[in-house]
């Protein structure tokens, strides 16, 4: 059994950090490149890091996702086939991770945590501003499903920028609003956390007092960020996010590749 001790002040900066990465996960998605790196550097192994950081981003895409599903952000029976495909592609990728070794794992996401970053940084939204769903058409639901088996399978298996894809290709895919966008990306985010928490307690990877305790913070920080997007969009935060992913993200690479 892993048994796992954090200082006072470690804790309160975890703490922090679950703040800030559950407002910028509710406004453009991506908190977990925030939280991963910050678990991973506090000293939890990568499969214990990526099961607690579900527990904690559950807390956090919850309230995100009730947040937008009442603004009528979010249209559960509309979404039905991304979110069910989402839950699948979640359960596979999470099984997945835990046959893949501590080593391959260290070397692996902090590559992950720079790219999403720097596609972040360097990534196009819709500019559409009608709030008006997609016309319900087969190909439709062909992309919810592929949409859905990949990205769940995504966040099942690493987690960190799944929000910000699940952004990027709603813009690519749909023609929507960019709250309505949002609201989907948190939403399913909310899915494929929730599927991939179960996996992961089932598989006894989760610090469940740690991972409660960041969570609480993460909700603070989603409900603040899920209404100032809702009133003032994403503009002011992808800056400051991307860099200081890219930072933490150099870190653990110098530190897997490097020492």
């Amino acid at each position: 059994m892993f048994e796992f001790a954090l200082d006072p002040m470690t804790w309160g900066l975890l703490c922090l950090v679950a703040l800030i990465a559950g407002f910028i996960d509710a406004v453009a998605g991506g908190g977990g490149m925030l939280t991963v790196p910050a678990l991973l550097t506090a000293g939890l192994p990568p499969h214990m890091t990526l099961g607690t950081n579900k527990l904690a981003a559950s807390f956090g895409s919850i309230t995100a996702s009730v947040t937008y599903y009442k603004k009528n952000l979010f249209n559960p029976k509309f979404w039905a086939g991304s979110i069910l495909a989402t839950a699948i592609g979640a359960l596979l990728g999470t099984l997945l991770v835990d046959h893949l070794s501590i080593e391959f794992l260290n070397k692996l996401l902090p590559v992950i945590i720079i790219a999403v970053a720097c596609y972040s940084l360097f990534g196009k939204f819709s500019t559409e501003t009608s709030h008006h769903l997609p016309t319900k058409t087969l190909q439709l639901k062909i992309k919810q499903w592929l949409q859905g088996l990949s990205l769940g399978f995504f966040d099942g298996l690493a987690g960190p920028g799944t929000g910000t894809f699940w952004t990027a290709s709603n813009s690519l895919l749909y023609k929507m609003s960019l709250l309505l966008n949002c609201g989907l990306a948190r939403s399913m985010n909310f899915v494929s956390n929730f599927i991939s928490l179960i996996t992961f307690v089932a598989l006894g990877h989760v610090n469940f007092l740690l991972g409660m305790t960041m969570g609480l913070f993460l909700m603070v920080g989603a409900w603040i960020g899920a209404h100032s997007a809702i009133k003032f969009g994403n503009k002011l935060i992808k800056p400051l996010f991307n860099s200081v992913v890219i930072v933490l993200a150099g870190k653990l690479i110098y530190e897997a590749y490097f020492i």
